[in-house]
């Protein structure tokens, strides 16, 4: 049964009533809202086959102002979009399809259930359908009770427990308000309308070109806060005012799928986080490449600048090539003092799981080996916002990550560690296309039309859109998820947010541990764990006042199983810690983790712990808010998990990192695993378990196998493709 919204009710009570009127007066006819009266109308005026509604647009100047949500202008003609059901024998409607384009219309889709048609036609060409045989009737495309994006509903972003949609879009609940997410990418459109909030102002609160900035600036880290050299600095690279912000067209699409509000009156194309605040830092030129010094200076930029524009997220939908072990890579320290900075880094796993139809296994490139981040594999919502036809991209990169350094004896070794730590829609995702100034298309929409096709009738100044696939677009989605868990629990920390949305995850079937990692993104059960811990978490473990296992929740935890999109499912129940263990139980959460402190990092046998430095208190930066250094160092001795967790590495049947994902969270669920008596005691920066490693017989080549054009030797750092889809739809 549908449950309407109090406004709604009232639209139906009105209609109501009108029916109530008309069949009193015996004027309601049994096929609709037909009246006989209308028939008077206008000595024949009427439009006999057209909806009572649509006849005030049809008639309507090309100068009238528009009034109604069907209503648009294109190339200053009045355009409506409308369906048009049709009794023609011929199941295709070529015939009538025809007709349409030839009237100056734009025909979207032909449905099955019932003979129709949507199309966007000009207004007065539309009674020329009048006279046809084989149309039966046109109507608006009204508006229905309640909007969704695909995004909103197979994530869980729309339930009870995150937000309600209602009429026209309007929304109610957790939107990422007051969260800033920093986009480093290809730069944003800021004046795109997908960033404005319900005020029309645009949520890109800064943009900033670091593109170069790699080799000519990178000492401005070591300029004081509010000091000269630094506000010269900063309007150096400040690029507000740019005409074209976003030429390659990456960075625009990315932060709509992240924080997009819905600019298309047609489809519906909102992002996860509609209403966080966004950070333009571009740091790939306009081919889309980019260079390692460029992305460690916008790196360096976002830990800086954190504080001034509340930025809690930082989204990385690039990679470089890497044969580093985590432990050395540039990029990995970097994102690494972006975490104890208590910046959650969410990264994008890479494109490069397959040659031909063949699955590739060690493609995670950088900075997504690093256990502290966030990395993201894709998949293909197969058409459809129900779950339960997911699967993982064939392209979507797969771990275990192969970095590594050598020993004492010279010999190289492998990190091994288990990547992606998680997996979120990401194929044909539709979202913002960055125009420039003068309405001229990105460089990715020049070069691949395909990434426009379908969207014709859709494509309005500061309304456009384009359609991306890949691990890229998938980031965004877990960006955007994230700051919802901040918005609902600001206390919460980096790690401890991975943890959330690890646990809550849902394993999709037939993918194992390094394909899909805990399994797709789950909004509604991460949120409603967010909201069941205490809000001190951060302040405290950032002053050392609490310790391992002591309580962190406060109230009860919540049953471990969503609905979303009409599906119940249970939640993975199960952590990556170290790279290479896998957690599971109530106590991670009921219990402080030494692991939550985003200082701290574990991975394979080794942990380090970072110092964080600050700029000191001045007339124009407060104490501890302006990082100036980080330090890292093998972590002291310490627990790192309390007892009372449980360690499922040994439920992988033999198959270790291969395990089917599904498999061992079943074993969990079923109560299987070691739970832990006296926890996991880290003694002098080394730990002893390996954890779950590669099954015996399986051989992966040196290095990360990357596909043709990527650069391995000179830093370059790529946008993750662009794969136009992956099956159907």
């Amino acid at each position: 049964m549908t449950v309407l919204t109090p406004f709604i009710v009232l639209i139906e009570r009105k209609r109501l009533q009108q029916r109530l009127t008309w069949l009193m007066s015996g004027l309601l006819l049994a096929g609709g809202f037909a009246l006989q009266a209308e028939a008077a109308e206008g000595s024949g005026k009427h439009h006999r086959k057209f909806a009572r509604d649509l006849t005030p647009s049809m008639d309507a100047s090309d100068s009238a102002p528009l009034r109604n949500r069907w209503e648009r202008k294109t190339g200053g003609k009045r355009m409506v979009q409308a369906v048009i059901v049709s009794d023609s024998s011929d199941a295709e409607l070529k015939a009538l399809r025809k007709h349409i384009e030839s009237l100056g219309g734009t025909v979207h889709a032909r449905f099955a259930s019932v003979r129709a048609l949507s199309v966007t036609m000009p207004a007065r060409a539309l009674k020329r359908l009048e006279k046809r045989d084989d149309v039966v009737s046109v109507s608006p495309n009204r508006i229905t009770a309640r909007s969704l994006s695909e995004l909103e509903e197979t994530t869980g972003a729309s339930t009870s427990a995150v937000r309600s949609v209602g009429l026209l879009g309007n929304y109610s609940g957790l939107d990422g308000s007051g969260v800033g997410i920093a986009v480093l990418d290809s730069g944003i459109m800021r004046s795109h309308k997908a960033f404005d909030n319900a005020m029309g102002v645009s949520r890109v609160v800064r943009s900033v070109n670091l593109v170069g900035a790699g080799s000519s600036a990178l000492q401005a880290s070591a300029y004081a806060p509010g000091g000269a050299a630094r506000l010269s600095f900063e309007a150096s690279v400040d690029s507000s005012a740019s005409s074209n912000p976003d030429p390659y067209g990456h960075g625009t699409h990315v932060a709509a799928v992240a924080a997009g509000r819905d600019p298309s009156l047609l489809r519906d194309t909102r992002g996860i986080a509609p209403g966080a605040n966004l950070v333009d830092v571009r740091v790939l030129g306009a081919d889309g490449t980019g260079t390692m010094t460029d992305m460690l200076a916008g790196i360096d930029w976002v830990i800086y600048n954190a504080k001034q524009h509340n930025i809690r997220v930082m989204n990385l939908s690039l990679a470089a090539d890497s044969t580093e072990s985590w432990e050395t890579d540039p990029l990995a320290r970097a994102v690494r003092s972006a975490t104890a900075a208590g910046i959650t880094v969410v990264v994008s796993a890479g494109n490069f799981g397959n040659q031909g139809l063949k699955k590739v296994f060690g493609t995670i490139g950088s900075p997504g080996h690093d256990p502290s981040v966030i990395t993201v594999g894709s998949t293909h919502m197969q058409g459809t916002v129900g779950r339960g036809n997911d699967s993982v991209n064939l392209f979507s990169s797969r771990g275990p990550t192969r970095g590594g350094k050598a020993n004492g004896n010279g010999q190289r070794e492998v990190d091994n560690l288990l990547k992606p730590d998680l997996v979120a829609p990401g194929n044909r995702i539709i979202s913002a296309a960055a125009q420039d100034n003068g309405g001229g298309w990105n460089k990715l929409a020049n070069d691949v039309p395909a990434l426009l096709t379908g969207l014709g009738s859709l494509q309005l100044p500061k309304q456009t859109l384009m359609s991306l696939s890949g691990t890229s677009v998938a980031a965004p989605v877990v960006s955007g998820a994230v700051a919802l868990l901040l918005q609902a629990n600001p206390s919460l920390t980096p790690p401890l947010i991975k943890a959330i949305l690890q646990y809550a995850a849902q394993p999709l079937p037939g993918a194992t541990l390094v394909e899909q990692g805990a399994g797709l993104l789950n909004v509604d059960g991460a949120v409603r764990l967010a909201k069941a811990l205490r809000t001190d978490i951060g302040a405290r473990v950032a002053a050392g006042t609490i310790t391992v296992g002591q309580a962190l929740n406060a109230t009860a935890l919540p049953t471990p199983t969503s609905t979303v999109a009409g599906a119940t499912f249970n939640w993975s129940r199960l952590v990556f810690v170290g790279g290479r263990q896998i957690a599971s139980g109530p106590a991670l959460f009921t219990q402080y983790q030494a692991l939550w402190d985003p200082r701290l990092v574990w991975g394979g046998s080794t942990a380090y712990r970072t110092q964080v430095a600050y700029w000191p208190a001045s007339t124009t930066v407060a104490a501890n808010t302006v990082p100036s250094a980080f330090t890292e160092s093998l972590a002291a001795p310490t627990m790192l998990l309390s007892a009372g967790v449980t360690l499922g590495s040994s439920l992988t049947g033999g198959q270790g990192a291969f395990a089917l994902t599904g498999n061992v969270s079943g074993a969990l669920i079923a109560g299987s695993g070691v739970i832990l008596s006296e926890g996991v005691i880290l003694s002098e920066g080394v730990i002893l378990s390996e954890g779950v490693i590669l099954s015996e017989g399986v051989i992966l080549s040196e290095g990360v196998i990357l596909s043709e054009g990527v650069i391995l030797s000179e830093g370059v750092i790529l946008s993750e493709g662009v794969i136009l889809s992956e099956g159907q739809p």
